[in-house]
């Protein structure tokens, strides 16, 4: 479509919340709240799509301007005034609005319009000549960071020694006067620092100011915080122009942001934070600490009651817990923003289910309100909750604002956060407050500290978002970030490189590492608590009522990696409807090595047999125990797939022995021959060279023998009126001739067995799936298999070219910085690779074998997105690592609850 047919600017009634890829987030729901006769200040929405055209081309659509206009003056006549008129100006604010919120990752300009002529003008208006000084200079600081790109700090420095100047403690002291002259600060600083004045034509600050937000895009600190909440880099900001509305005229008005639900617990309430005499970016940056909404009432309460009634509203309308940014000026409440509220996991549980309760969402959607991933959060262990027993100074107590448990040292800026981390350290970035440039540290940091903000601040938004615990407001505590040191009452000082541990959920601050307990959650799933007692945990009983949804919702069944019977038992407690893969090799270790070295040295026929007999009874007994404990459930056994020389001493370390044993002339024929045998077995590249199915068909006897300990343990099974139902895989099969011979020796071992046993034991054969060749000629492959059994680990190697090990330590990093990587596809399955051969394995194994059960056995079976592939591809049953598997049970409930709520 040619940029003359495209609308590129929408007034906030025009727009509704279902146009967040037009309007961005914030645009689509100005809009929303517009129709819904809530009042908010008049504005236009840029759209993504001139967003799009400015980054594609360096420049903003033709047509963008002439738009732009049309809807400035509409405003204006609406209004009553114009643009930076110098007797009574109309001001408006520049905001982003991605689809997808980026708490301040982006940026904001308020108070365009302001200009050395317009500020007597608003003084005269407003009957306030400090309020007119402070939202200039609040202007020039703002633009001055966010358009010009000078450092922040120079301001915030000369603010500070204005302050000093005056004996100030707040901003707020500052007279009418003190703020003139901060004015005058301000733009030397502006000249100084760009060789340009500050721009007086308002229509020159809007434009500019537009092109900022459309820059801030690619940021790096947007760039980095899109890649870590996996969103789209190609989507582009909408920017949002609206009439100002000011909460700095006095303390009859002020600024602050509410939730309709604690978004740290859940809990039903008032929620928020109010800032008197104060405009929105004192409240989120955190500089002036807040006081609670509840305050509100006694200030204020009309504006108090509205408020309540429009969070009743907009909750009951969306559905959801809403985060509400609002400003009364001068006793009239103004709603500037809302949007669905981030929120910890423990509450996006809590409220789905009570959401439920109200009646206002169904079971399906409550699944679409959690994530797996805020699932295995609450996994996680947590503070022991007795100050007491620990024995661990508690030195402060802040905002309970991101829960969780964080252990880690000190260190008092990003930069060191993300070096010490790098070298395996744990750390807690501790600050003032934090701004958006924060964010790499934060990432970094095992939990974030700030002695300023609340719950609403920038440190509580973002930890919040991505899953950091957080203690913010810690009032008590004295941050110095020059000197690296915080002062606690008392005389404590916890430098930098001391040991602190904050918990988020209480919001207190300790010198020293204090202990952890298991989690509820955990506790729960291991049956030790039960979610209908009496004393249950509310955290409990929502999650055990979430998994029943995805449990009855989900198709795809759940299985486990385990390899031993302890294991197997866990992996049931924890909702495992069988074993997916048990890995045979680990069966060979410790004590039994010996006997695979004896195997590996054989040189005749008769040592080999001899071996294999020694290890025939060890492998029933681990599979007796492995049946037993998964009775009535598929246990798919994975017959030896690492090449031999794994089990052999390292190459360098036996040199040196046997070198060392000649020098003394006391050599070890054992160890020589083990030397030889090593240099026999080396390989260049061990991962495609003898292993998997190459093995059975190279060592006579190694396959039929694991064959034949499956097939005796589930005959003993059967004599002791259990139910084994193992399935033997075979793997790394290249082409259905390997497999052909391999299971023809497997049935002949079966029928002997069956035969001794006078029983028949309902053995299948199947095959990993973990070759490119594999997945290409499934169809053949599929005539000699069962079942098929899909090893992503393997075949993202295989497809990619990738050696594992030596990838992720070289260049992985620069792949995921360079966005080539969005997540690594060993975390979450390469759909348009690894995955189309998934896919089309899939069909072509089940259109020759319409019953052939498909799953899948690599990490990916646990990864929450990787789920919801496998769901959409057609496979029975994913497999994980027994800690996963509640998460990969909720996830399979997602994707049949997604399927069914999008039709």
């Amino acid at each position: 479509m040619e940029n003359a047919e495209r609308k590129f600017v929408y007034d906030f009634s025009e727009g509704n919340k279902d146009l967040k890829d037009l309007l961005g987030g914030k645009g689509a729901n100005l809009a929303e709240m517009t129709n819904l006769g809530l009042p908010v200040p008049p504005g236009f929405t840029i759209t993504t799509e001139a967003c799009k055209v400015y980054l594609a081309s360096g420049e903003a659509p033709a047509d963008l301007r002439d738009e732009v206009s049309a809807h400035l003056e509409a405003l204006e006549t609406r209004m009553g005034k114009t643009l930076g008129q110098s007797d009574d100006p109309l001001l408006v604010s520049v905001r982003s609005g991605a689809k997808f919120s980026m708490p301040g990752m982006m940026d904001t300009v308020l108070n365009i319009g302001l200009s050395d002529e317009s500020v007597q003008g608003l003084a005269k208006q407003a009957g306030d000549e400090r309020f007119a000084w402070d939202s200039y200079r609040r202007l020039i600081q703002m633009f001055g960071d966010t358009v010009l790109g000078i450092d922040g700090e120079l301001f915030a420095d000369a603010l500070e020694e204005a302050k000093r100047a005056k004996g100030a403690a707040t901003d707020v002291d500052l007279c009418a006067e003190d703020l003139r002259v901060l004015v005058e600060q301000f733009k030397d600083i502006v000249r100084g620092e760009t060789g340009r004045d500050f721009p007086q034509d308002p229509r020159e600050q809007m434009d500019l100011a537009v092109r900022a937000v459309f820059d801030s895009w690619n940021g790096e600190r947007a760039k980095l915080y899109r890649r870590q909440e996996r969103i789209p880099h190609d989507l582009g900001t909408a920017v949002n122009i609206c009439s100002m509305v000011f909460g700095n005229l006095g303390p009859d008005s002020g600024t602050g942001v509410a939730f309709t639900r604690d978004p740290a617990s859940g809990q039903q309430g008032v929620y928020g934070d109010y800032l008197q005499n104060a405009q929105g970016e004192d409240v989120v940056a955190g500089i002036r600490n807040t006081v609670p909404l509840a305050d509100l009432e006694a200030l204020d309460k009309t504006s108090y009651d509205q408020l309540m009634q429009i969070m009743e509203t907009l909750e009951t309308h969306y559905r959801d817990l809403c985060d509400i940014e609002f400003t009364i000026e001068r006793g009239k409440l103004w709603m500037l923003q809302t949007r669905v509220g981030k929120r910890t996991a423990a509450a996006a549980f809590r409220i789905a289910t009570q959401l439920v309760d109200q009646g206002l969402i169904d079971e399906a959607e409550a699944l679409q309100r959690v994530t797996g991933a805020q699932l295995a959060q609450l996994m996680f262990p947590r503070f022991d909750g007795n100050d007491a027993a620990t024995g661990i100074q508690r030195i402060g107590w802040g905002i309970a604002a991101s829960p969780g448990a964080a252990v880690g040292k000190a260190v008092f800026d990003s930069y060191t956060a993300i070096k010490w981390s790098r070298s395996g350290e744990k750390v807690i970035l501790i600050r003032r407050e934090t701004n958006p440039d924060d964010l790499d540290g934060m990432l970094a940091a095992e939990g974030i500290l700030t002695s300023r903000g609340g719950k609403t601040s920038h440190a509580a938004v973002v930890a919040r978002g991505m899953g950091k615990t957080c203690v913010c407001g810690a009032e008590e505590l004295e941050v110095d970030t020059k000197r690296r040191c915080l002062s606690a009452p008392g005389g404590v000082v916890v430098e930098e490189g001391d040991t602190v541990s904050i918990d988020g959920s209480t919001g207190k601050v300790y010198l020293g590492e204090v202990p952890v307990v298991p989690s509820p959650v955990v506790e729960y799933f291991e049956g030790r608590t039960h979610a209908g007692a009496d004393d249950a945990d509310e955290l409990v009983k929502a999650v055990h009522r979430m998994m029943a949804y995805a449990d009855r919702m989900r198709r795809l069944r759940v299985r486990a990696n385990a390899d031993n019977a302890e294991d197997a038992a866990r992996a049931r407690r924890f909702g495992a409807q069988g074993i997916g893969l048990c890995r045979t090799e680990h069966m060979f270790l410790g004590e039994r090595r010996e006997l695979v070295e004896r195997l590996i040295l054989a040189d005749a026929e008769d040592e080999r047999k001899t071996a294999l007999e020694a290890l025939l009874p060890l492998q029933k007994g681990d599979f007796v125990e492995l049946f037993e404990a998964m009775d009535g459930l598929p246990v798919t056994v994975r017959l030896l797939d690492p090449p031999l020389h794994e089990f052999l001493p390292d190459i360098t370390e036996l040199s040196v022995r046997v070198a060392l044993a000649e020098s003394r002339k006391d050599a070890n024929e054992n160890d020589l021959r083990l030397l030889q045998a090593v240099h026999r077995l080396h390989e260049q590249n061990p991962m495609l060279g003898l292993r998997g199915v190459r093995l059975g068909l190279v060592i006579p006897g190694l396959f039929t023998m694991q064959v034949r300990a499956i097939a005796e343990a589930a005959a003993d099974r059967l004599a002791a009126k259990g139910d084994p139902r193992a399935e033997i895989m075979i793997p790394l099969v290249g082409t259905v001739q390997e497999l052909e011979l391999v299971r023809e020796e497997a049935e002949e071992v079966i029928a002997a067995v069956e035969r001794e046993h006078g029983t028949e034991l309902k053995l299948s054969l199947g095959t990993m799936i973990e070759l490119p060749r594999a997945a290409l000629t499934a169809g053949q492959i599929a005539e000699c298999a069962d079942f098929f059994s899909f090893g992503t680990n393997d075949l993202t190697q295989t497809v990619w070219g990738f050696s594992r090990d030596d990838v992720e330590a070289s260049f992985f990093t620069a792949y995921l910085e360079k966005g080539i990587f969005g997540v690594s596809p060993f975390e979450t399955i390469d759909k348009d690779g690894v995955g189309a051969l998934v896919r089309d394995a899939a069909a072509a194994g089940r259109a020759t074998r319409p019953d052939l059960k498909l799953g899948v056995c690599g990490e990916h079976g646990g990864d929450p997105e990787s789920v919801h592939f496998f769901h959409e591809a057609g496979l029975d049953y994913v497999s994980c690592s027994p800690f996963r598997i509640p998460v990969a049970r909720l996830e399979a409930g997602r994707a049949a609850a997604s399927q069914e709520t999008t039709g």
